[in-house]
């Protein structure tokens, strides 16, 4: 069976399954209720998450303004997901915070919870990161950054917790201070974002000497941006056994299909997705149109399988409404050929967009 989306919530239909894939060289393990596994920490999480990145910001998303009607819409992105069965979101405590938004992320995603809650009993997987700012020094502003981020999420502990980006200095302090929240039942796993390869081991290594395991890099990793198969990380994090989380996965709308070299996306995001870009673009997204239609299912859930298909890779798409986060459920529970899968990147190796600030190369 098949999920559909519609306005009323994620209905199972016939639907064309595809051929079997072989399993992937890496692949994370799987609970019984479907989840998988955050690396060897024991957290479980959905095969597919949701990043509240948008949520409360007013500098790179919502038009530069945050209002009711996008508050509702955020609430409703919450709840659309929930009902479709998707309970891991990923937020931080920068997001939406301070000078980048109205009102901080994780406070809405705790009370999107709380009034969830409220109505039904709903287990709820949490991520978010910890902002290794320059004056932030030593093991106990990672603990103390955490109460700070429980405190406005309504709750007494995460799934997970995370390194932001690497520090200008000081990570080892900040490592160590992951480690202590792991021993400290504040969090259930521990990882981190934008970590090249051999930040990664280093990582692993110094919080593997004391018994916690690094569970998680999150990283840009889209069909068009894979620069995690080429510097490294996700051979890494195979090797290593630690979830690559894939930020960007429908690279911020431009796989969607939304877009087209006469419609560009407005904001910062129209100078990396240019109507040149996009022109360059088009060839693949009409194939991805082409493959998507013989299994009944739109670009963004064919880019979204296509990641899935790699093996031990969480995608995390941003949910501003309902609507999207229907969509996204309906990257689950079906799969791609391995010739579809080897198509969609042959057609898309020539096919990189700039990214002005690639953090995971610090």
């Amino acid at each position: 069976m098949m999920a559909l989306q519609v306005a009323g919530g994620c209905l199972p239909v016939p639907g064309r399954r595809a051929a079997a894939v072989r399993p992937p060289r890496a692949s994370a393990a799987v609970e019984e209720d479907g989840k998988v596994s955050l690396g060897g920490s024991g957290a479980a999480v959905t095969k597919l998450g949701i990043g509240a990145w948008s949520w409360g910001d007013t500098t790179y998303w919502n038009e530069f303004q945050w209002d009711d009607r996008k508050l509702k819409a955020a609430k409703g992105a919450f709840d659309a997901s929930i009902d479709c069965g998707i309970t891991f979101f990923d937020t931080a405590e920068v997001y939406g915070a301070g000078v980048s938004g109205a009102i901080n992320s994780e406070s809405l995603l705790g009370r999107f919870i709380k009034e969830r809650q409220q109505k039904e009993e709903v287990e709820v997987g949490i991520a978010t990161k910890f902002a290794a700012l320059p004056w932030r020094l030593g093991r106990g502003s990672v603990i103390s950054a955490l109460k700070d981020s429980l405190s406005r999420l309504g709750v007494s502990s995460v799934e997970l917790y995370q390194l932001h980006w690497p520090g200008i200095w000081g990570n080892e302090g900040y490592l160590d201070g992951l480690g202590d929240a792991y021993e400290q039942g504040l969090v259930k796993a521990v990882g981190v974002s934008n970590y090249s390869e051999k930040r990664l081991r280093d990582a692993h290594e110094r919080l593997r000497k004391r018994g916690v395991p690094l569970a998680s890099n999150q990283v840009n990793y889209s069909l068009i941006y894979r620069n995690p198969e080429e510097n490294g990380v996700k051979a890494a994090c195979d090797e290593l056994g630690i979830t690559l989380i894939a930020y960007s996965p429908i690279a911020q709308g431009a796989l969607t299909g939304k877009y087209t070299p006469d419609k560009p996306p407005t904001g910062p995001r129209g100078r990396i997705y240019t109507p040149e870009f996009l022109t360059k673009l088009q060839p693949l997204i009409n194939r991805i149109k082409e493959i998507g239609a013989s299994y009944e299912k739109t670009p963004t859930q064919v880019v979204l399988n296509w990641l899935i298909c790699q093996g031990n890779v969480v995608p995390i798409p941003g949910a501003k409404n309902a609507e999207q986060a229907r969509e996204f459920a309906g990257a689950l529970g079906w799969s791609l050929t391995d010739q579809e899968v080897e198509e969609m990147r042959s057609m898309a190796r020539q096919i990189k967009p700039v990214i002005g600030f690639p953090v995971e190369m610090l």
